[in-house]
């Protein structure tokens, strides 16, 4: 028998969002968790905002807004402002009600701008982190580091020189620029749009492009992120990066350091020793002598390290498929380098989820 085609008739009911999220759905435990960090965090929500004028936006909001941004690859505010009014899962993980007014785009961005002036984002993930000790879920002996590109939202055409004569209005919404024969380094050239990225390529058959270098620090049991650090796409970014997240985390007993070639270099071996870090660098023999000796390759530990530090890729795999961070939308280190590290988080929140769910 074929049913009715019944027609959506004006009523009115009582309900709220939790009655239609299955006790099951993967968001439930990662919502204790980012409540739980969030009302840690409260304090320093207190000292960011005056205690008068109108009411902004609650940060706490704002931070689970952009979370779900990241974990439903939500490509802009605008459509996350147009998703969070129609979907019932996304207001419960909102704490709003059906009825709740949802924020205008421009004034979500608006708010944005306080938390991104502040620390937060490190802080949040500091938080999450004390979350999974208390888990168990975290090595304080063997970490990975390594770092990828993240493109600028700027184009290759905003790259000019910083010197040269203003460029002509353009002639249409996408003017041509024949810019083949230049030398265009940074040096010379600075991008209009971007002035912070930097003209950079990883391989000598990858083609250059403006781009910032963001780093992680992974701890080696079940390759959470303990740090995350991005900074302007130069030949010592990665180390540099590598060097400040170690110096943020100081170990009370020796602890092991795995990377792949591009960190056999020896002023960064040099300064991991001088940290008491054990440096379980992949040797780079091609053509040059390596700064790992065999006193380091010798060792168990250092082999496990070299498997084990494969899986920082997934890492930056998730952050760039999931986390829609191959190319950021965002301009400015300061801006780039907080929502890398919030993307992060949401990283370490899902891996978690995963971890407990099948303890």
């Amino acid at each position: 028998m074929r049913g009715p085609d019944d027609r959506m008739s004006a009523r009115l009911i009582a309900v709220i969002p939790e009655k239609f999220v299955p006790d099951d759905h993967p968001l439930r435990p990662i919502r204790d968790m980012v409540d739980r960090a969030l009302r840690e965090l409260s304090p320093e929500f207190s000292n960011m905002y005056s205690h008068t004028g109108r009411p902004s936006i609650p940060p706490e909001k704002l931070l689970k807004a952009l979370l779900l941004q990241i974990f439903y690859s939500v490509r802009s505010v605008r459509l996350l402002m147009e998703e969070i009014n129609y979907s019932i899962l996304f207001r419960w993980f909102l704490d709003m009600a059906v009825d709740d007014r949802v924020w205008d785009h421009s004034t979500f961005s608006q708010n944005q701008e306080r938390l991104l002036a502040s620390e937060v984002s490190r802080k949040f993930l500091a938080r999450i982190m004390d979350q999974a000790k208390e888990a168990g879920l975290i090595s304080d002996e063997h970490f990975t580091v390594d770092g990828t590109l993240i493109e600028s939202w700027a184009s290759l055409k905003s790259f000019r020189p910083k010197d040269g004569p203003p460029p002509a209005p353009p002639k249409g919404r996408n003017d041509e620029v024949d810019y083949k024969g230049q030398k265009r380094k940074n040096d010379t050239h600075v991008s209009t749009t971007d002035p912070q990225a930097k003209l950079y390529r990883k391989g000598d058959s990858v083609a250059a492009k403006l781009s910032y270098i963001g780093s992680v620090l992974m701890e080696n049991r079940n390759g959470i992120v303990v740090d995350a650090e991005l900074l302007a796409a130069t030949g010592t970014a990665e180390w540099d990066a590598a060097l400040s997240m170690v110096e943020r985390h100081p170990a009370t007993r020796r602890i092991s350091l795995g990377a792949d070639k591009h960190y056999d270099t020896k002023p960064f071996v040099t300064a991991l020793r001088k940290m008491t870090v054990t440096p379980h660098v992949a040797q780079h023999t091609t053509n040059r002598k390596s700064a790992i000796d065999g006193r380091t390759t010798s060792h168990p530990n250092y082999r496990i390290s070299q498997k084990v530090r494969k899986r920082v890729e997934e890492i930056f795999g998730w952050m760039k498929t999931v986390g829609v961070f191959r190319k950021t939308r965002y301009i400015g280190t300061e801006k780039v380098g907080w929502h890398f590290t919030l993307t992060a988080v949401a990283y370490n929140l899902v891996r978690m989820r995963n971890l407990l769910s099948t303890a």
